[in-house]
């Protein structure tokens, strides 16, 4: 029977995995574009960080209507970021640094530039080609359902002989239909090319919604509510967990494909593995993906959803740890990604905001499972207000409401001014970086006692004294309504939510999300206790 705490093979387990937005970590030839020999040249400072893996966001040929979330070719890189040699030499010496190596995968919808899609277009109505995606007829002045797009607007566009094709995401992102089985093999394909490289994972973008009712009937809506397939919410995270009727969404149909997967993926070895993007209703729906058959792990989106409570991050850590139990599953927990407003901003900005985000960030490193951190986050940076004439999300230009450049914005490495080490050159990267982060890069923060980037450094070694040993099981104590706190094997874990200091437990500080008041925890305030 597999051990399942065995660290080399399931390394994912308790791993920390920092993800990179490639356009955006660094760029090697001074275009503005962060770019995949940037990442490799990089990486020694995710070593020296902590982290167990990287993450790289969709590096594929693309038109980048969706900054590579409009995948054209799955198995060649696209000009921007380099080419297929530059990922060889990426993985190569990551895995020199004893980092793995995780890649997006995006299977909802391929680029309308896709061959495949450019042949349905070409084939006309009723065609073999047209069969791979969602095509269908509605009548004079309709749609053929009530549909929305994630990114704003109908999830239909009509093509010149009249038909109507599918799309939740971008025009530019048809979606494919996973009942034809030309579909399911170009993807296992797909991951045999990529696991032949030496990846060792994937994070399977918007794994919910492979599949959708074969009726394609309308969503039901309460009246006064707007119809949505997960609008975006004022959080800025991309799917709602409120909508009751989800024809477009979380169908079983999917967990088919992902038990091929996990055979695929067993194929090239025990230590392979694949991380859901799967924004669903429940712990217990999101845990049907992690099932012993299916995938390995499936993002908490909870966590990061949470309120600034200790009831609230109790709850989310209670409903979590029972749903991932009865399937032998790791949980995952997250605050940040490119897909939502940074936490710093969200727990209120300035200082209070980065007390409160390394406070958080602290707690969540002591829990059992994965932690993903979002590039950019070890530096306290904070949301960017990016001026309209630079936007470039699709929801932005769709809907004309800040969609999500402000998260994206390219990393500081060093210098006192723009581009700060980002590429070679003076000229700002492709979204622009804001005045006043001299203080905030890399460089300016390596060695300084107290800066963010070191409080992640000692916090992400001393997690590895822990992760593998302490077991999983979280036992909360009560230290006051405005407190969380939890056991977990040697560690106790304190976090104050509240307005005055608390005391701590005895036992030896590892380490505090911040200085201490004497003997007391002050608020906003997190520390860990070895008993």
């Amino acid at each position: 029977m597999a051990d399942l705490n065995d660290p080399k093979t399931y390394w994912w387990r308790n791993a920390v995995v920092y993800q990179i937005y490639v356009r955006s970590f660094a760029d090697s030839n001074g275009d503005g574009v962060g770019d995949l020999p940037g990442i490799t040249s990089r990486l020694p400072h995710l070593a020296d960080l902590g982290v167990d893996a990287l993450w790289i966001t969709p590096f594929y040929t693309s038109p980048q209507h969706d900054h590579g979330y409009d995948v054209a070719d799955y198995r060649d890189i696209d000009p921007l970021f380099g080419q297929l040699s530059d990922a060889d030499d990426l993985i190569a010496r990551a895995h020199e640094l004893g980092l793995r190596v995780v890649v997006d995968l995006v299977p909802n919808h391929t680029s309308s530039e896709h061959e495949w899609f450019q042949a349905a277009l070409a084939a006309g109505p009723g065609s073999p080609e047209r069969a791979r995606y969602l095509f269908r007829d509605a009548p004079e002045g309709e749609l053929p359902n009530n549909w929305s797009s994630v990114f704003g607007g109908p999830a239909w566009t009509q093509v010149d002989d009249g038909q109507w094709y599918l799309h939740l995401f971008d025009s530019t992102q048809p979606d494919l239909d996973w009942r034809n089985p030309e579909v399911p093999e170009m993807f296992e394909d797909v991951l045999r090319f990529w696991l032949d490289r030496g990846v060792d994972g994937f994070r399977v973008d918007v794994a919910h919604g492979l599949f959708k009712e074969a009726s394609l009937r309308d969503q039901v809506v309460e009246e006064g509510e707007k119809t949505s397939s997960g609008q975006v919410n004022t959080d800025h995270s991309m799917v709602s967990l409120e909508i009751k009727d989800e024809p477009m969404w979380d169908q079983p149909e999917v967990h088919d494909v992902y038990r091929s997967w996990s055979r695929v993926l067993d194929e090239a070895g025990p230590d392979r593995m694949a991380v859901a993007e799967a924004w669903t209703q429940t712990p217990e729906s999101m845990a049907k993906f992690v099932r012993p058959d299916e995938l390995d792990q499936a993002f908490n989106f909870a966590w990061l959803l949470a309120d600034w409570s200790a009831e609230s991050f109790a709850e989310v850590i209670t409903d979590t740890l029972a749903a991932v139990e009865p399937v032998g599953a790791s949980p995952t927990w997250v605050l940040s990604n490119h897909d939502v407003v940074r936490h710093v901003t969200r727990y209120g900005g300035g200082t209070q905001g980065l007390a409160r985000g390394r406070a958080a960030t602290l707690t969540m490193l002591a829990l059992p499972g994965s932690s993903y951190l979002y590039q950019g986050e070890e530096l306290g940076l904070e949301q960017v207000d990016v001026a309209p004439e630079f936007r470039q999300d699709p929801s932005y230009l769709r809907t004309g409401e800040v969609g999500r450049d402000g998260c994206r914005v390219p990393m500081p490495w060093g210098g006192d001014a723009a581009p700060y080490a980002f590429g070679p050159g003076t000229a700002q990267p492709w979204l622009p970086q804001p005045e006043g982060w001299e203080d905030l890069t890399v460089e300016a923060q390596t060695g300084v006692d107290g800066s963010t980037l070191e409080f992640y450094r000692a916090a992400l070694h001393a997690r590895r004294e822990f992760a593998w040993t302490a077991g999983d099981e979280v036992t909360l104590v009560d230290l006051g309504a405005d407190v969380l706190a939890f056991t977990r094997g040697p560690l106790t874990v304190v976090l104050n939510c509240g307005d005055a200091p608390v005391e701590l437990p005895e036992g030896e500080l590892l380490l505090a999300s911040g200085p201490l008041d004497g003997a007391k925890l002050p608020t906003d305030t997190a520390a860990w206790i070895r008993r």
